[in-house]
């Protein structure tokens, strides 16, 4: 059940029509995961300065369970998100920086339980 959360200073009307429906079905591709178990919010118009620069920037947060734990993975990871979100942002890739989170099955709650019992 991967989280996807993009945090943006461009403005909402900037942002392409169907940003979070592209990001899920994105992040299913790369994560190799059912996009019915994505999950993916997008928040625009933000206050940022990345590397000492206000300039128009964007932070990718990825959070899921298996996917996510090792450099390698990572950076293969990395790369595609990155070329996702240069071109439906036209941002450069100085202006993205994209942090993983690993979870564990019991980190997330659906149903009235956790993962590990799903």
């Amino acid at each position: 059940m991967p989280f996807v959360e993009l945090d943006t200073s461009l403005p909402a009307e900037r942002l392409p029509p169907g940003l979070a429906q592209t990001l899920c079905a994105a992040a299913a591709e790369i994560l190799g995961k059912p996009a019915e178990r994505v999950n993916v919010t997008v928040r625009s118009g933000l206050a940022m300065v990345l590397s000492g620069s206000a300039e128009p920037c964007a932070q990718l947060a990825v959070s899921s369970i298996g996917v996510v734990g090792t450099a390698e993975q990572n950076k293969a990871h990395s790369a595609r998100f990155f070329d996702v979100l240069t071109a439906q942002l036209g941002l450069g890739p100085d202006r993205i920086v994209i942090r993983f989170y690993p979870l564990e099955p019991w980190q997330i709650g659906k149903n009235r339980t956790v993962m590990t019992f799903l």
